[in-house]
Order: C-alpha cells, then sequence, then structure tokens
C-alpha cells in the first residue's frame, strides 16, 4: 500500500475544528475523509469571512473529499445510514440532541455497520450536569481547565489563546482514540464508541499544576498573591527587538554559565548573588540584571554566548519566523504542498509520525460539494438514485464551483 490508512473509509460529519482535525490526520495517512456539509457549505468556511479564501479551511479540510447532503430531510439522513453502512469510521462533535435529531446517536448507527468506529468530541464529557453544554476551545480547552487563570499576570485581565490551540490538541487525543478503536476491532471485530472533549484535553494539557493543587501547591494562587519572578525562566527582549526565553532546570550548575554568557562573571563575586539560593533570595534585582544584560546584545549574539555554554533557550518567533524556520522545514513539520494558485505554498505537518510510512502530499481543500457525485459513484450507488438526489435538492453537484 502507498499508505497505510488507504483502505479505511472516514465519514466527518464534525464542523469547525477538532473534530474534522482528526479526521484530517486520518486522511494525511491516506484514509478516503467523506467530508459531510450542507448544502450551503460548513459554517467553518465562513470564519474569517473578510479573507477572499478560507485559509484556516485550506488547513483542516485538505485531502477530504466533499459531499454537501441535506440532513434535515429524511433522504438526506437515509443517505447517511447507506454511507456509514460502508465506512470505517465516523467523525462527529454533535451535540446530542443534534445525533438523536438527525438519527446519527451511536445505538442506531451500531445497528446498522457493527464495525463502526464512532468517534465523538463533546465539550465537556459524555456525563454530568454540563455534558450537553456547547462549548468552543476558548471556553472548555483553555478557560474551564485553569490554564487561562493560570498564567495571568497579577492584575491583568487573562489572555485569549491563539485561535485553534485546544481544538489541535483535542484533534490529536481523538486521532489517537479512534486508532486505538481500530485496533480493537481487529482484536475482536467490532466497532465501538471512542471520544474524547476539549475539557478533558486542558485539564490533560493543565495536569502536572493541577495535580501540585492537588498535592497542596497551588503555583497559580502562589503566583497571583505574591507574584512570579523564576529569572532563569522568563522571557527577555534583545537589542534588536526579539525576545527568547530561559528554561534552567539545573539551576545550581547552569547559574555560574548564565553569568558567563552575560559576560558578568563578577556576579558571582558579590555575596548576594554568589550562588543561586543566594541569587533567589534576590531574585527581583536579579532578573532586573539579566534583563539588562539580554539588552545590550542581539538575538544572534545572545544566542551565541548561551549556545557555548549549553543553556537551554528558545527565541520568541513571530508568525512569519515559524514558517521560514529551516528547523522545522526540514523536521516536516511546516510543509511545501506544491499548490500553484498562490494562496496555498505552504501548510501545517499533523504531529505524528510513522517511520517508514509516508503521508500523502497535502491536496487543496474541495468546494461546497465538489465531490458529491464521485463519493456516491465510488461506493457503487445507482446513477438513478443520484439523480434523484440531486433533484430533489438532498445532495448538492458542486464540481463546477470555483473557490474554496
Amino acid at each position: 500500500m502507498e499508505h497505510f490508512l488507504q483502505d479505511i473509509v472516514v465519514v466527518d460529519a464534525a464542523t469547525f475544528l477538532a473534530g474534522p482535525g482528526a479526521a484530517t490526520m486520518l486522511g494525511d495517512f491516506g484514509a478516503k475523509v467523506i467530508k459531510i456539509e450542507p448544502p450551503n457549505g460548513d459554517g467553518y468556511r465562513g470564519l474569517v469571512g473578510r479573507y477572499p479564501v478560507p485559509y484556516h479551511w485550506l488547513l483542516t479540510s485538505r485531502n477530504k473529499q466533499s459531499l454537501a447532503l441535506d440532513l434535515s430531510k429524511d433522504a438526506g439522513q437515509t443517505l447517511m445510514h447507506q454511507l456509514i453502512a460502508k465506512a470505517d469510521v465516523m467523525t462527529t462533535n454533535f451535540m446530542r440532541s443534534q445525533l438523536e435529531r438527525y438519527q446519527l446517536t451511536y445505538p442506531t448507527l451500531q445497528a446498522i455497520n457493527p464495525r463502526l468506529i464512532f468517534a465523538h468530541i463533546t465539550g465537556y464529557g459524555d456525563d454530568g450536569p454540563d455534558a450537553d453544554k456547547r462549548a468552543f476551545d476558548v471556553t472548555g480547552w483553555w478557560a474551564r481547565s485553569g490554564m487561562m487563570e493560570f498564567i495571568r499576570d497579577p492584575g491583568q485581565t487573562p489572555l485569549m489563546p491563539a485561535p485553534g490551540m485546544g481544538d489541535h490538541s483535542t484533534a490529536t487525543a481523538l486521532f489517537g482514540a479512534i486508532m486505538s478503536g481500530l485496533y480493537k476491532r481487529e482484536r475482536t471485530g467490532l466497532g465501538c464508541h471512542v471520544s474524547t472533549s476539549l475539557a478533558a484535553n486542558g485539564v490533560w494539557a493543565n495536569g502536572m499544576a493541577l495535580q501540585g493543587v492537588a498535592a497542596g501547591n497551588d503555583l497559580a494562587e502562589h503566583r497571583q498573591n505574591a507574584g512570579w519572578v523564576n529569572p532563569l525562566s522568563g522571557a527577555y527582549g534583545c537589542a534588536d527587538g526579539s525576545y527568547l526565553v530561559l528554561t534552567m532546570i539545573n539551576t545550581q550548575r547552569e547559574y555560574p554559565q548564565l553569568c558567563e554568557a552575560l559576560n558578568h562573571p563578577e556576579w558571582l563575586l558579590d555575596e548576594r548573588f554568589a550562588d543561586i539560593r543566594q541569587a533567589m533570595r534576590n531574585r527581583d534585582l536579579l532578573q532586573q540584571m539579566i534583563a539588562e544584560a539580554f539588552a545590550q546584545m542581539t538575538y544572534d549574539q545572545a544566542a551565541k554566548c548561551l549556545d557555548e555554554q549549553g543553556i537551554t533557550y528558545a527565541k520568541v518567533q513571530t508568525m512569519s519566523e515559524v514558517l521560514a524556520d529551516e528547523q522545522l522545514r526540514a523536521a516536516g513539520i511546516v510543509i511545501e504542498t506544491g499548490d500553484s494558485q498562490g494562496d496555498y505554498d505552504l501548510t501545517i505537518a499533523s504531529p505524528i509520525n510513522m517511520v517508514g510510512e509516508a503521508k500523502k502530499t497535502p491536496q487543496r481543500a474541495p468546494d461546497i460539494g465538489a465531490d458529491s457525485l464521485t463519493v456516491l459513484r465510488e461506493l457503487d450507488f445507482e446513477e438513478s438514485f443520484l439523480q434523484e438526489l440531486l433533484s430533489t435538492d438532498v445532495i448538492v453537484d458542486g464540481s463546477q464551483s470555483k473557490g474554496s
């Protein structure tokens, strides 16, 4: 096989980001992904309306085929059931009421296809008082998990996350759940219901700090009440306007190396800063001294000095710098698409790799319903049946449309 999941058929009936993101990862490894969207298109297409090309759609809907299908009609639900009968995986983030309305609950689909992996994303989990509450990654992953509160400085209004930050991590978790379900099917011959939630992934991402709270050490409370100053794990500005961030774990060994890197070995002769214990007792002043030292150096100068001393650091990169990062390009994290239309030269790879198994070259996300007829013909539906679906507006043929 050219790609190791090419015999897997995925019905992607999720919207926005986390659920479709998991289907994207399956498609990267060759799965046939059928993107189900309403006749007027998935609402995620229009999220960033002022751009002529929905760049976010290009990322999440690559390597997929679009089937525009009206699930509000009985015939649309019947067709969906026929698709499920031929599928290996279905992804969805529909709420319970929507699953019931469209006859897509797991017991219904399990009866149609006992081998189906039903992969469901929720906001807050399958059970509990908020199980049916709507959520986005900002609310379920970022705010509800404690991370939004944890990172703010005293008196600072909590900060918003990067777009899709929680959705993408949750998509990765759902991909893992789906692969686990497929493995179980190999063992038992039967499909299963797998799930994850935005809240579960946010709390897991914040798990280290939360475990501290469980043990009686609330770092967030300390940060808000007393301020959080760790001069050896912080961000500093350089003379050229760049920022870098230090992460020093073995502080007893690395602190003298930092003094050397900053061309201030005399700090170690000052009793206030003679060793790391004394330096941390004067941490506010030490932080100021470190900041002033970095402010005298360009980023390249600072990087050279830190590298010579073996100190762990990273540049706080701009978005454009990330896309141009030589290491990220070489590692296949930022990848070239080969697309010739000028708005999709680069894309972001999914984060899981398997040595010896190639991923598909990213193919441009489809137009609304661009593959409706192709998908159904490939699944051996009769032509007369397809024409009936078209004439009753159950499906839309968008194969002649232009743009994403």
